[in-house]
């Protein structure tokens, strides 16, 4: 059986299943990139719930893990060379599940190069960016009352939706007739932006027609479905 005593996240977080990928997360729009790719792909794995309302990522153990303190990471007891692996960030996390499943990211080289592109896409500007304007509008950042940074957020969270608005033109997924880690990535973000965060109007996605019926197809998909629910959040 697969030894993980020695890491110090799986002693906060005790692994049922050893052998498997361990998951350490909670279903925020960063976190269920990792678990729906996870549902999708059927690579055997555990999750922990690593409650972020009560600062767990800022425990020794998860620092072990990941130094910058997010979720979601994961400890794969099978990595490269079947040496165990831990890493963090979701993007890099896609990339490598993709990697190791062969699944979800093209083949063919110049494909490849361009789906890994729509995720930079998605962390360097979508997730800052509508986390920013979730802030301002719907958390404390609400009780501001100067509105230019709000404002600032939704001026360039509307910009990014219609790039991806004009991406989808003819195409149902963001690589066309292929579903990928693109979409993956973005799913969680766009459906958390008109629903939890409840920004819809402050950018005008009623004006929309790709985005929303390319996120109806995404969560249409049963392993959608499951991800966005992992792990649990806390009773």
């Amino acid at each position: 059986m697969t030894d993980l005593s020695s890491f110090p996240v799986a002693r906060r977080w005790p692994a049922q299943h050893p052998d498997r990928l361990q998951l350490y997360s909670f279903p925020t729009p960063n976190g269920v990139k990792v678990s729906i790719l996870l549902e999708e792909t059927g690579l055997p794995y555990e999750a922990h719930t690593v409650n972020i309302g009560k600062d767990e990522t800022w425990t020794p153990e998860f620092l072990s893990l990941n130094p910058n303190g997010k979720i979601p990471a994961i400890l794969d007891p099978d990595g490269p060379g079947g040496r165990p692996l831990a890493l963090f960030e979701s993007g890099a996390i896609l990339l490598y599940l993709a990697e190791k499943t062969g699944r979800f990211l093209p083949a063919d080289p110049a494909a490849r190069y361009e789906t890994i592109q729509w995720v930079m896409w998605q962390m360097g500007g979508v997730g800052p960016m509508f986390g920013q304007l979730g802030f301002f509008h719907k958390f404390a950042g609400a009780a501001y009352e100067d509105k230019r940074p709000r404002d600032r957020y939704a001026k360039e969270s509307a910009r990014l939706l219609r790039v991806l608005e004009a991406r989808l033109e003819g195409r149902d997924w963001i690589m066309g007739a292929d579903y990928t880690i693109a979409d993956i990535a973005l799913l969680g973000w766009v459906r958390g932006f008109v629903g939890f965060y409840g920004a819809g109007d402050l950018v005008a996605y009623d004006e929309l027609t790709n985005v929303p019926a390319w996120l109806a197809r995404g969560l249409a998909r049963p392993a959608v479905q499951r991800g966005l629910e992992i792990p649990a959040r806390p009773a």
